[in-house]
């Protein structure tokens, strides 16, 4: 199963930046283990949600043509904590791109409280250097992914796997 950690973006600007929100609910289960009686988003998945929002803004920006993997978190601070109830925002900016790699920085916030800041590292896989084969289908974007982007109004190629 592959989880979906944002929800729609409310802003995306090919190559530059993108916003996507978060609605946290009790509905979740995973808020239930962490702390019982005191449901909060672990912060893992809040930098999971920052991953897959910066990791769309890279696709994107090179059409979507390579696998783009999470390869470092560079910075990951934590200001405060995410409850039931709230929407966070995902603001994500690319950094730097080259055809190996790019670097975003990164900040949540819940209404204008900023959450926490998350500068991350990604690999375009097939633009190793290390002579890896990797199978041709993208397994990164898969159609999930289309459907987050095609419902927030941005054109999204159908990328088949669901996995």
């Amino acid at each position: 199963m592959r989880w979906i950690w944002i929800d729609k973006f409310v802003e995306f600007n090919s190559g530059k930046n993108a916003v996507a929100v978060k609605n946290v609910t009790m509905a979740e289960e995973h808020l239930h283990d962490n702390f019982p009686g005191f449901p909060i988003m672990p912060e893992c998945l809040m930098i999971e949600a920052m991953a897959q929002t910066a990791g769309i803004l890279v696709g994107q920006a090179r059409d979507f043509k390579e696998k783009v993997i999470l390869a470092k978190i560079k910075k990951a601070v934590f200001f405060n904590y995410v409850r039931p109830g709230d929407t966070i925002k995902l603001h994500a900016d690319i950094e730097s791109i080259a055809p190996e790699a790019a670097g975003t920085t990164g900040k949540i916030t819940r209404d204008d409280e900023i959450i926490a800041e998350i500068d991350l590292m990604f690999s375009h896989i097939d633009q190793n250097l290390a002579g890896k084969q990797f199978p041709q289908e993208n397994f990164v974007f898969t159609d999930l992914f289309g459907v987050v982007l095609r419902s927030s109004g941005i054109p999204a190629p159908a990328f088949g796997s669901n996995r």
